[in-house]
C-alpha cells in the first residue's frame, strides 16, 4: 500500500439548495478528498490550515478515519476559511454568496517529514503556488494528481501552467477543460492539455460521468442515476479522493487500473451528493460502497455481437 499525501482546504461551508440550507458546516477540498480516500484504508495525511475556531470534533473526525492531521496548522486567534453558496434548481449552477480566506490567505504548507516520501500526491484545489510549494517538499512521488478550477485560470494562469507541467494527472470539469485548452471538443481539449505536461487527463462531467484520456486511449465512466441529489458541494473532491485512494491502495498506476479508479471515484461521489456537506461520507459503510459498485457494474456491462 502506498502513502497518500493530500493538500487542500479544511474549512467551513454554508450551503443553500432548493432542498434546504445549512449554517456553518464542515467542508473543504482536503476534507472531502481525505474522507473519500479513507474508504480504502490508505496511509494518508492532509496538509492544510485552520483557525482556532475550528472545532476539535472535526479534527477528531479526520483522525477517526485514519487521516493523519500533523500537516494541519492551527493558527491561534485565526479564523478558518469560509465559503457560502446557493445552488440553482438544476444544481449545475451556483452563486457564491461569501468567501472569507482568513488564515488561508497566508498559508505556507509544511509537509510532515514522514509523508515527504509519499508515493501518491493529491493536490486539491488551491492557489497554484501553494500546490507548487508542496511539490518542492516531496521526494520523487510515483504519481502526482492535480485538481484545479477556472478561478486560477482567470487569476493565476502562469503559475497554474507551471504546476500543470509538473504533474502526471489533471482532473478538471468540462467547462474548465474547454477554457484551459481553447477547444470545444473534449477529445481535442484533452490532447491539448496533455501537451502542457500531464500524461493523463480526467474530465469530470458531473451528472454525466467522467472521461479519462491517455495518449490515444479513452475511457468513459457514467454517473449513476440517483433518486435524490441534495447537495453537489464536494462531489468533485470526493471523486478525486476515491480516484487517488484506490490507486494508493492498489499501488498500481497503469491506465487499466486508472479505469477502476475512475469507477471508484464516481461511485463515492454518488454518495456525497445525497446529504448536505460531509454528512453522507462520514457515515458511509463498506457494504454500501460494495453494493453500489455492483449497480455501477450492472449499468455499464453489456454483451453485443459484432458482425
Amino acid at each position: 500500500m502506498s502513502k497518500l499525501l493530500i493538500v487542500g482546504t479544511v474549512a467551513f461551508d454554508a450551503i443553500e439548495t432548493p432542498f434546504g440550507k445549512t449554517d456553518k458546516i464542515l467542508g473543504g477540498a482536503g476534507t472531502y478528498i481525505g474522507l473519500s480516500a479513507s474508504q480504502f484504508n490508505v496511509d494518508s495525511a492532509v496538509v492544510s490550515i485552520v483557525g482556532d475556531d475550528f472545532p476539535q470534533d472535526y479534527l477528531d473526525l479526520l483522525t477517526k478515519n485514519n487521516i493523519n492531521i500533523d500537516g494541519i496548522e492551527v493558527v491561534p486567534g485565526g479564523k478558518t476559511f469560509f465559503w457560502s453558496g446557493r445552488y440553482h434548481n438544476d444544481l449545475n449552477a451556483r452563486d457564491t454568496l461569501d468567501t472569507q480566506l482568513n488564515v488561508l490567505a497566508d498559508f505556507n504548507p509544511v509537509v510532515p517529514n514522514n509523508y515527504k516520501d509519499a508515493e501518491i500526491v493529491m493536490l486539491g484545489n488551491l492557489h497554484p503556488l501553494v500546490q507548487l510549494s508542496v511539490l518542492e517538499q516531496v521526494e520523487n512521488p510515483k504519481l502526482v494528481i492535480l485538481d484545479t478550477m477556472n478561478f486560477w485560470m482567470d487569476n493565476a494562469l502562469d503559475d497554474l501552467l507551471n504546476v500543470i507541467s509538473k504533474v502526471d494527472v489533471i482532473t478538471i470539469n468540462d467547462e474548465e477543460a474547454r477554457q484551459l485548452s481553447g477547444e470545444y471538443s473534449l477529445a481535442k481539449a484533452a490532447k491539448k492539455i496533455a501537451t502542457m505536461g500531464p500524461k493523463y487527463v480526467v474530465i469530470k462531467k458531473g451528472e454525466h460521468g467522467a472521461l479519462l484520456f491517455h495518449e490515444e486511449e479513452v475511457f468513459f465512466a457514467p454517473a449513476l442515476p440517483l433518486d435524490e441529489v441534495f447537495d453537489p458541494t464536494g462531489a468533485g473532491d470526493t471523486f478525486a479522493g476515491g480516484f487517488a485512494g484506490y490507486l494508493a491502495a492498489s499501488s498500481d498506476i497503469s491506465f487499466e487500473n486508472m479505469k477502476n479508479a475512475i469507477i471508484y471515484g464516481s461511485n463515492l461521489a454518488s454518495f456525497c451528493v445525497e446529504k448536505f456537506g460531509t454528512e453522507r461520507m462520514e457515515k458511509l459503510s463498506k457494504d454500501e460502497v460494495r453494493s453500489r459498485l455492483a449497480a455501477f457494474k450492472k449499468l455499464t456491462q453489456f454483451e453485443i455481437e459484432l458482425t
